[in-house]
């Protein structure tokens, strides 16, 4: 995401046995109204999925070459659709090719997967959800804190972020080696933010859900924060956190939703 087209760099060199899934193409709808990562159409998803092999039952692991947030992404999608058996590889392919594991450049052609997608297994919300979560709960926004506070907005229509919301970056989940963060390392991370597993994320929420919810700019890296915090323990897949999916890009798009500015959450 803003970075070399993955697709080339996937030609470049592998994980055996590992299939291709694109962001734009393929995990997320097209651009619109609803944000600029929209959630893909579940029919459209399972063709993906199946055409990628993944098979109900089956554990799928899922990779990027950057921080995980793509990765997380794919992680959130597959449990959203009801498929709980995924992992994300820690450190990703630098971290894979680091430790001399075997590369390849060869395009592996999987026997079709028959995984029905089933939405809903993870719990989102739209801006009138992420609106109220501020103030009953926590809503967590994964920016950089630049963006955070509205000093700056490259992509989307006004700068600021959704008031109550408190900032967590999705760059302090891994460390300088690109790996992720222990499970106390994360869970003390949380903690400063007033989030403890025995707060379960604070607020009330509804059954089957934590008190806590992320969005980003728009909805990818706020994956790497719901998964961020069920590493810590503090939300967990009895009660996982929300997903605000259509996020800033959705939020920034209508002039009449408020835009809170600074370090506070306003």
């Amino acid at each position: 995401m803003g970075g070399p087209p993955g697709r080339e760099e996937y030609a470049r060199g592998h994980v055996p046995g590992a299939v291709y899934l694109d962001l734009d193409a393929d995990l997320a709808a097209p651009p619109g109204p609803g944000g600029r990562h929209p959630l893909p159409d579940p029919g459209e998803l399972q063709r993906v999925l199946r055409g990628a092999g993944v098979r109900a039952g089956v554990p799928v692991v899922a990779y990027d070459a950057d921080n995980g947030s793509i990765a997380a992404r794919l992680w959130w999608l597959l449990r959203w659709a009801g498929h709980d058996r995924v992992a994300v590889l820690d450190g990703g392919f630098a971290a894979w090719a680091a430790d001399g594991h075997p590369v390849t450049t060869e395009f592996p052609v999987p026997a079709p997967g028959d995984i029905t997608v089933r939405p809903g297994a993870m719990p989102v919300v739209d801006a009138a959800g992420a609106a109220a979560l501020a103030r009953t709960g926590v809503l967590l926004d994964a920016r950089a804190p630049a963006r955070y506070r509205g000093d700056t907005e490259p992509i989307d229509p006004r700068a600021g972020h959704v008031p109550g919301a408190r900032n967590a970056p999705f760059a302090a989940h891994t460390g300088p080696d690109g790996r992720w963060r222990s499970p106390a390392e994360l869970a003390e991370h949380f903690a400063t933010l007033g989030l403890t597993a025995a707060t379960g994320g604070a607020g009330p929420a509804s059954a089957g859900q934590s008190g806590v919810g992320a969005y980003c700019g728009s909805g990818v890296t706020a994956a790497s924060v719901l998964l961020a915090l069920e590493v810590a323990g503090v939300t967990g897949q009895g009660a996982p956190g929300l997903l605000y999916a259509g996020s800033w890009s959705n939020w920034s798009a209508d002039p009449t939703r408020p835009a809170a500015t600074g370090d506070e959450p306003g």
